[in-house]
């Protein structure tokens, strides 16, 4: 059993969505299809859960919107 709050991309994105939720998810894109903007903070969301050890690092480098 891992000690991390999230084990799995998917928990991380729909964290992520409910954190920002004046970011519109649109169904079917991918990662790319998104403003610069919304990227940026997903990567610095990211790296936030990683260095408060919510994530693992592996996870943390593999993970994308």
């Amino acid at each position: 059993m891992s000690n991390y709050a999230f084990t799995t991309q998917p928990q991380i994105r729909k964290a992520f969505w409910q954190g920002f939720p004046e970011y519109k998810k649109v169904s079917g894109w991918t990662q790319n299809d998104y403003q610069t903007l919304i990227r940026c903070e997903f990567v610095e969301f990211v790296e936030m859960l990683e260095r408060d050890s919510l994530i693992s690092e592996p996870l943390a480098r593999e993970v994308t919107l």
